[in-house]
């Protein structure tokens, strides 16, 4: 970006108005912050990592259900063999030729647990997983909607920035001309040429760190949605900001002890570490199991009977029976094993207890970060009405010569100055409202429709 410090006549001409209307000329092919956060959700690798997460996490709590159903299996099998037999008769040796004998089997077995309560405990784990991936993609969609939202905004502040910076610039550029008309009249010291000229180059370095800001920002919303050329739509300047929720910040601590995604999955832990000491307490127990099996013996041509008989011969066979089986000494691995599991039930109850408090804190930091938010926007409304009125006051007082061309100045970088802090405060709020309902748990993408219906269409 190329800046001509003599030429200010082009932002003379155009009033803070203008300059807006500038920035945001091109909203018609704008996306709304719904639309980003589609965008984001079909390409954000963290959220695309989640999703993966809770699809294997699926499949795996149906492999839970095998433990406690049959298993089947088939068995085939074919022999050929030599045989050679020989005897000695009373009279002397005799040699009996070799000759070979084939012989085929094929069974069929079933196995059905009966009484396995390690495996029981298996199965209600894989479940509890289920509940935990959920609560990991819950957890991960709440934080997509909040950083789509947090960089939406950013891009719009930053783009509010550059109009904000660029207004001072012609105001001081207006200033700057008018510091050196009245010095070629003899009604003002070259002092206040030098000023101007001095707050004309300090604004250019601003405009030149605005934009690239701006470009910045515009890079790291681009990298999160996956699509260049984004031109986000801008809050109407009359929209209203909606209030803090009138229920307090005990019941949003409420809603998060049972609600946030962290606090259920440290519960979803402590249920796991339970069954997996009820698991290695199992080790104690008994087993019992069903097998049901069917096999089928075929001789060929009889030959395991002698050589060549000439007839086939099947056996059939079929058996039933039930195993008891009970440990009674492996070493003290199971005893062990039962401490090892009770300790580390502690630990996932010592991290439950853990979460809900930094989710407690987490909430009601938001509360008031909201609350404190909303006062913010409201103080400076009324401190940009006030610096208006002192800038108007210092460019009077500065023509009937009761005022120096610096008052005028310092009048000039105080209101952008509270515009800039105005509109930033103001994407604050939207987002702390987001960040208050995700500290909760409660956050959703419908959320986001709120937002939108304050976005200039």
């Amino acid at each position: 970006m190329q800046h001509q410090r003599s030429n200010p006549a082009l932002f003379k001409r155009l009033p803070l108005a203008a300059l807006l209307s500038l920035a945001f000329a091109c909203n018609s092919h704008a996306q709304s912050l719904v639309d980003m956060y589609e965008m984001a959700k079909g390409f954000d690798a963290g959220y695309q990592s989640a999703k993966s997460q809770f699809l294997a996490n699926q499949a795996k709590a149906d492999q839970g259900k095998a433990a406690l159903l049959p298993t089947i299996g088939l068995n085939m099998e074919a022999n050929r063999s030599d045989r050679e037999i020989t005897y000695t008769p009373a009279g002397g040796g005799t040699r009996i030729p070799n000759y070979y004998y084939s012989s085929q089997t094929a069974g069929v077995k079933a196995t059905q647990p009966l009484y396995r309560p390690a495996n029981l405990a298996s199965y209600r784990q894989s479940q509890k997983s289920l509940e935990l991936a959920e609560a990991s993609l819950n957890q991960a969609e709440q934080d997509l909607i909040v950083r789509t939202t947090q960089a939406y905004f950013e891009v719009l502040a930053a783009q509010q920035n550059l109009t904000f910076v660029q207004a001072q610039k012609a105001a001081v550029a207006e200033q700057l001309a008018s510091a050196k008309r009245n010095f070629e009249v003899g009604t003002s010291t070259i002092t206040d040429t030098r000023e101007a000229q001095a707050r004309y180059d300090l604004v250019i370095a601003q405009e030149i760190a605005a934009d690239n800001d701006l470009r910045v920002k515009s890079i790291a919303l681009e990298l999160l949605v996956g699509k260049p050329g984004l031109k986000p739509q801008s809050i109407r300047p009359e929209a209203v900001l909606p209030s803090v929720d009138a229920q307090g910040v005990d019941s949003w601590m409420a809603q998060s002890d049972q609600a946030h995604p962290a606090i259920q999955a440290a519960r979803t832990n402590l249920d796991i570490a339970k069954l997996e000491t009820e698991k290695a307490t199992a080790g104690h127990k008994p087993t019992v199991d069903l097998s049901l099996e069917y096999g089928q013996l075929k001789n060929l041509d009889a030959t395991t009977l002698g050589p060549n008989p000439g007839f086939d011969q099947k056996i059939n066979t079929g058996s039933a029976k039930v195993t008891f089986t009970l440990p009674l000494f492996n070493g003290m691995a199971t005893q062990n094993r039962v401490r090892e599991t009770i300790a580390l039930e502690e630990k996932s109850r010592n991290d439950l207890e853990g979460a809900q408090r930094q989710i407690a804190q987490a909430t009601r930091t938001a509360y008031l970060g909201l609350q404190s938010g909303l006062g913010q926007v409201k103080a400076l409304q009324a401190a940009e009405a006030s610096s208006q009125a002192a800038l108007d006051a210092n460019k009077l007082g500065y023509q009937v010569g009761v005022r120096i061309n610096i008052d005028v100045l310092n009048s000039q970088s105080q209101l952008y100055q509270t515009k800039r802090d105005l509109a930033k405060a103001r994407y604050d709020v939207l987002l702390g409202q987001l960040k208050l309902r995700q500290a909760s748990g409660t956050l959703k993408a419908e959320d986001l429709q709120s937002i939108n219906a304050l976005l200039q269409k």
